[in-house]
């Protein structure tokens, strides 16, 4: 079967790429993963691996033209087999020949579904987990090739840009191939790994043997690559830690050098590394100290920005460069509610429900909102429109292990105090285990930054694009103040930091809108009163 290979996006912003150099030609039989072309982009040289084995049938660039992103590079016949490799594939040696289960599994790599003796192998492919996402991070396998598996046993973790979410099986069966290494990138709708289920059918098409056969027979000869394997990143840690890429011993599929790999040369940790002098029993005791000092200064750790903490510095400068920020604090007196969230957490209190401070500090907030709608609205991207929206999704900032979640209460307007404890309670150990659903961090109106749960008194937020204000809560002090005798009483207090879109909110609405929180959170029974 004659498929072309079309040009994948390669860099974002990137429609065309000169083709710099070909690393096959026509006629060449190719395996997954090996290398078939150097393009440049604007911004760096990309080698372009094959998805698929074949026969290369046709090139649809030469050397330096310019190839279309989204467009054919070139054809593959991925059923092809030449005379040449039958014959080689037929003299195999006994230590070379593939059982029945490997044969399985070969077919299971290049086919959806292929029915042997009695059993299927077919591929999962990643399903779509989120609006607006294609790939994510693989996180962490929780079985093993060749496990048993049944429905919905979780299979993975993988990490997309707002969450965690683990993949379940949706048959019973036997995984037989797991298709990525965990810290590789998965994309969706492609196959993250091969299971092996019961058939109907024990109809084998001879040509599906044939491909596997010759697939598994290619791979264990030597590919002629040309350069090393790897991919964009991997060869620009290489060029940072000042490494030829070449020289490093590669762990992957046909020598597919990994950031590991890259890592461990530098460490000395390769083979080659070890093959330098070491230290003799001559040297003096001080050189050796200084000589070891050396090498831990130049072992430096790279480590990727990726997942969630990669999507929050996106975002982070994206909110810091097109919002104008201001900062209006306040002082917070929270006495009296701390003295009634006391006795009605003995009352209400249990597993389900967590009865802390935040359940107040939201509905509060969602009460001050129905008197300032502007600060729970959002600005289109040229602020030329302005969206005043109906529910209070009340975000909160989690420190989670993934890095900052901010999930947020839903509809707060309509609920109870109790309820939206329990909303907080969910969403808190969620975002802490780092499994909240895609759905808790979407449509966030306004959000609440607790830093005095780790110490701070004062800060500057900043905006949760597209909201148009962020409040930071500092911890809570026991502090002396003057009551209305003028005696010195202590008192618990707060300070809260806003920060507020300029381009839509003045200082003075915020202040008044501050008061009329403070006044809620200061005098509980107005809360109380206000509510319908």
């Amino acid at each position: 079967m004659i498929k072309d290979f079309i040009l994948p996006d390669i860099g974002e912003g990137v429609v065309e790429c000169e083709l710099v150099d070909w690393m096959v030609k026509e006629g060449d039989v190719i395996v997954e993963d090996q290398p078939i072309a150097d393009v440049m982009t604007d911004k760096a040289l990309v080698q372009i691996p094959a998805p698929h084995g074949g026969v290369v049938t046709k090139l649809y660039y030469a050397k330096g033209e310019i190839a279309k992103v989204h467009e054919p590079l070139y054809a593959v016949d991925i059923e092809a087999t030449s005379a040449e490799q039958t014959k080689q594939s037929s003299s195999q040696n006994n230590d070379a020949q593939v059982s029945t289960d490997q044969q399985n599994v070969e077919i299971g790599s290049t086919t959806d579904s292929v029915t042997v003796l009695g059993k299927a192998v077919e591929e999962f492919l990643l399903p779509d987990i989120g609006e607006g996402i294609v790939e994510c991070e693989l996180v962490e396998w929780l079985v093993e090739e060749g496990d048993q598996v049944v429905e919905d046993q979780p299979i993975a973790d993988v990490m997309t840009d707002k969450a965690l979410v683990q993949i379940p099986a949706i048959k019973n069966g036997k995984i037989v191939k797991l298709h990525y290494r965990k810290g590789q990138l998965a994309k969706v709708h492609e196959p993250l790994f091969a299971i092996e289920v019961e058939s109907t059918s024990s109809v084998v098409e001879s040509t599906q043997v044939e491909t596997a056969t010759t697939a598994v027979a290619s791979t264990t000869s030597s590919v002629p690559q040309g350069k090393a394997l790897a991919s964009p990143a991997v060869r620009r840690l290489a060029r940072m830690l000042d490494i030829n890429i070449a020289d490093v011993p590669g762990s992957g599929k046909s020598g597919r050098v990994y950031k590991e790999d890259v890592e461990n040369f530098a460490n000395g940790s390769s083979s080659n590394a070890q093959a330098q002098p070491v230290t003799t029993p001559t040297q003096s005791p001080v050189n050796d100290t200084v000589s070891q000092s050396i090498v831990k200064q130049a072992a430096d750790t790279v480590e990727p920005i990726k997942g969630v903490k990669a999507v929050m510095a996106k975002m982070m400068v994206e909110s810091v460069s097109t919002i104008p920020h201001f900062t209006y604090c306040e002082e917070f007196d929270l006495t009296e509610l701390v003295a009634l969230r006391t006795e009605m957490k003995e009352r209400y209190s249990s597993d389900e429900v967590k009865l802390t401070m935040m359940p107040f500090f939201m509905k509060a907030m969602s009460l001050a909102i129905n008197s300032f709608p502007v600060m729970n609205s959002q600005v289109n991207s040229d602020c030329s429109e302005l969206t005043y929206k109906a529910s209070h999704n009340i975000g909160m900032a989690v420190d989670s292990k993934v890095g900052l979640l901010v999930p947020n209460v839903k509809d707060v307007q309509d609920k109870s105090i109790l309820d939206v404890a329990a909303e907080i309670t969910r969403l808190t150990n969620a975002a802490r285990s780092g499994r909240v659903s895609p759905a808790d961090l979407k449509g966030g109106t306004i959000s609440i930054s607790n830093i005095g749960a780790l110490g701070g008194t004062v800060a500057t937020p900043i905006i949760n694009k597209p909201e148009v204000a962020i409040v930071a809560l500092g911890k809570l002090q026991v502090l002396p103040r003057f009551n209305a005798k003028g005696e010195v009483e202590a008192r618990k207090i707060m300070q809260v930091s806003w920060s507020g879109d300029h381009r839509v909110i003045d200082g003075g609405t915020i202040a008044r809108f501050c008061n009329l929180w403070k006044q809620y959170l200061e005098q509980p029974q107005e809360m109380l009163l206000a509510m319908k």
